[in-house]
């Protein structure tokens, strides 16, 4: 096997010390740019590699972020990664991504994976199983920053980064209700995960406020993926008294749900309005076309991202803020608007 280029090959290769070629290697101030020049050119010529393990050895950082997701499917969750990626590759750092598949047991055990590779600091998107943080505690402890997003445990005092879950099912419901709708449907997830409990309880309070009664036969919990749309759209077609609006937490599950009543001789919006949420591609490709909540992943990845940045080069701590709370807004389009406004 070949053996691996040194500082002390190129050092040798143009009779300079081996001083020089470090702090040529690093762009160093009292190196001329002639010299500095020189060096990189015989270092790509020689396949000389930076030693990355031993300057972190020396450093104590390893410039390595983890970020610890329930899922990787979602066009959600990546652009949430494309903005958390943006602004850590600019500040030199790279991602270690790891997903828990729903499952606390996975969840704990990628944790420690993480904490053991060393990692600076740490994003989690929460599973649906998680119901304690015990498994970052190693993290704590050792002063390694931890920020939560989109999935979050609201008693924790960690940094959480989120949006406004309540006001977005409070909104999708209310605006149900403006075109007509009575009698509304919502599809959603598990409650006990915050973002699907907190947009329950905006759809509640948007029925109580306009003196809607509600009915937890109208509440179906899914899992919201494709099959989840479907087996939701034939729940619906059930019901009776033929419920006319339906707010479902998941874009890609309100397309199945909507292509499949459409498939039954539903019309979408006349006989039933359909409220979705993320934004994401697919609304525009279903016809109707989707009315969604607007909900900036790359935004919130860039943000989370920039705060954790911050705290690790001492600029900043995200020590002092418990959250931050993302924009978010309602888009009407086709698949709900029953009135001209």
């Amino acid at each position: 096997m070949k053996r691996e280029i040194t500082i002390y090959d190129i050092a040798k290769e143009l009779n300079v010390s081996s001083s020089t070629v470090s702090r040529a290697l690093q762009d160093h101030p009292e190196i001329s740019q002639k010299t500095i020049s020189k060096v990189k050119d015989t270092a790509e010529k020689l396949g000389y590699r930076h030693n990355t393990f031993a300057s972190n050895l020396r450093t104590r950082k390893t410039y390595t972020i983890g970020v610890l997701v329930h899922e990787l499917q979602s066009n959600f969750m990546v652009s949430v990664l494309a903005g958390i990626e943006k602004v850590t590759s600019e500040a030199g750092y790279d991602l270690i991504i790891a997903h828990s598949s729903e499952s606390f047991d996975k969840e704990a055990a990628n944790a420690k994976n993480l904490f053991h590779k060393r990692v600076d600091g740490l994003f989690v998107s929460l599973s649906l199983q998680t119901t304690n943080l015990k498994h970052f505690k190693p993290f704590q402890e050792k002063n390694i920053p931890i920020m939560f997003f989109d999935r979050v445990d609201e008693n924790s005092d960690a940094t959480k980064i989120v949006i406004d879950n309540y006001r977005c099912g409070y909104q999708a419901t209310t605006h149900l209700i403006e075109q007509g709708c009575k009698r509304i449907v919502m599809v959603t997830s598990d409650l006990r995960r915050n973002v699907y409990s907190q947009r329950h309880k905006g759809y509640q309070d948007a029925l109580f406020d306009h003196k809607i009664a509600y009915d937890s036969d109208l509440v179906l919990i899914r899992d919201l993926s494709e099959e989840g749309g479907r087996t939701s759209a034939l729940e619906i077609l059930k019901k009776t008294p033929f419920p006319d609006g339906a707010f479902i937490t998941n874009d890609f599950t309100a397309a199945v749900c909507l292509q499949t009543l459409k498939e039954h001789g539903v019309r979408i919006p006349e006989d039933i309005a359909i409220v979705g949420f993320n934004n994401d591609k697919i609304c525009k490709f279903v016809d109707p076309n989707l009315t969604t909540i607007n909900y900036p992943g790359f935004d919130m990845g860039a943000i989370a991202a920039k705060n954790m940045i911050q705290h690790l080069e001492g600029k900043s701590t995200i020590d002092t803020t418990s959250k931050i709370v993302i924009h978010s807004e309602l888009i009407v389009r086709e698949s709900s608007r029953r009135k001209k406004g």
